[in-house]
């Protein structure tokens, strides 16, 4: 029987640097279609390779994704010749520290249909998700056949013997395998351990509590949708650090006045501010527009509302569902991580506090799923540092 969590059969370790642009500095399809563009197209890179259908290439012979696969796969495999090195039966003890936080756990495979003796899922969606995102990355991690961006997995309970078990076996193995440092100032340490009892102890303490995940709910379903297992970084901190996704308003031409009267129309209690912060607890919105502030106090729970209720929910459909029209899965409306740039065409970014652990955990407890895009847990792995090949 498979275990819940699992050594890297094979895989490949980068040599130097991962090749072309820094993929996780994107939040958008936009963006990725910029940067795609501003890069030579002699050249492969990671970011191709997970966007085949965006590059210039393929946007100009309107290749679909399924279209675009074939040639994806051969730059990964030039990409895996001439910048990765392969390993085999490892996992990966992974460190990283920046501004926003360190975590220190391990990469590895995780069953991600894994249950429990109780039929409950052993690795725990924490996140709605949306369902065409998934199948797109269903669909390239089945054309691939190769894992390159990690989860990020946390333990319900238990994390403290995780990162004394990660902490032991760095300790052990000495200097890191990877050393790197990317945009944001964070630095990214990673061992190889291979097998023996170091490793035994290390898997063991991985899957000896149920994982919520704290960042890659797209990337389980898709997991779980193409039948494959899922590159996962389990780590329990021990400074990780939550930030808020807010959401941006995008082509709809919407100023100050039209989102005021609108808001005004449901009942909402709005407010023309200036040099107002973002909220800092739940409860209020600040809408930033191109031609003045907003502040808006959210209604207070309905009676038998459940508890606590995650913001996020509510600006989607009351602000912009209800109050604007604006469906919140459509192009319209962009998740914004805090303290990423606004990009070209946003006519207002709605600002949302930050979602408390402990709120996290309350609605897990309960069965319930937080909004999607709701949390920005960092700092998160570094994709492409360790490919896992998921067809063996």
């Amino acid at each position: 029987m498979t275990p819940l969590v699992h050594a890297i059969r094979h895989g490949w370790v980068v040599t130097d640097r991962v090749p072309g642009p820094d993929v996780d500095e994107f939040a958008d399809t936009a963006e990725v279609i910029a940067a795609l563009a501003q890069s030579s197209c002699d050249v492969d890179t990671l970011l191709a390779v997970q966007h085949p259908h965006r590059t210039p290439a393929a946007l100009a012979e309107r290749l679909s994704l399924v279209d675009a696969l074939p040639a994806a796969r051969q730059a990964l495999d030039r990409l895996r010749a001439c910048a990765y090195c392969p390993v085999v039966n490892v996992m990966a003890p992974y460190r990283v520290d920046g501004p926003d936080g360190r975590a220190v756990g391990v990469l590895c495979l995780v069953d991600s249909a894994a249950v429990e003796s109780r039929g409950v899922p052993f690795v725990r969606h924490s996140e709605e998700v949306y369902p065409q995102v998934v199948a797109e990355r269903a669909a390239v991690l089945a054309g691939l056949g190769c894992a390159t961006s990690a989860a990020m997995l946390v333990p319900v309970s238990a994390g403290e013997r995780l990162t004394a078990a990660v902490l032991g076996s760095i300790k052990a193995l000495g200097a890191p395998a990877v050393s790197t440092t990317d945009s944001g100032g964070r630095t990214h340490q990673l061992w190889l351990l291979g097998p023996g009892a170091a490793q035994d102890a290390v898997r063991a303490a991985a899957a000896c509590s149920p994982l919520l995940v704290a960042d890659g709910n797209h990337r389980l379903a898709a997991a779980a949708t193409s039948g494959q297992s899922l590159l996962a970084l389990v780590t329990a901190g021990p400074e990780l650090h939550i930030g808020s996704i807010h959401r941006a308003l995008v082509g709809t031409g919407l100023r100050r006045d039209d989102l005021a009267s609108a808001w005004r129309r449901v009942g909402l209690a709005v407010q023309e501010v200036d040099d107002v912060s973002a909220p800092a607890q739940p409860g209020t919105v600040v809408a930033r527009a191109s031609n003045g502030d907003l502040l808006v106090t959210l209604p207070d729970p309905a009676p038998g509302e459940p508890l606590p209720r995650i913001d996020h929910a509510l600006v989607e459909r009351l602000l912009i569902a209800d109050a604007l029209g604006i469906d919140p899965e459509g192009p319209a409306v962009h998740a914004l991580p805090a303290g990423r740039p606004v990009g070209p065409g946003v006519d207002v970014v709605l600002q949302v506090a930050a979602v408390p652990f402990t709120d996290v955990l309350a609605v897990h407890a309960q069965g319930r799923r937080m909004p999607r895009k709701s949390t920005y847990f960092t700092p998160k792995p570094r994709s492409g540092l360790l490919m896992a090949d998921l067809t063996g």
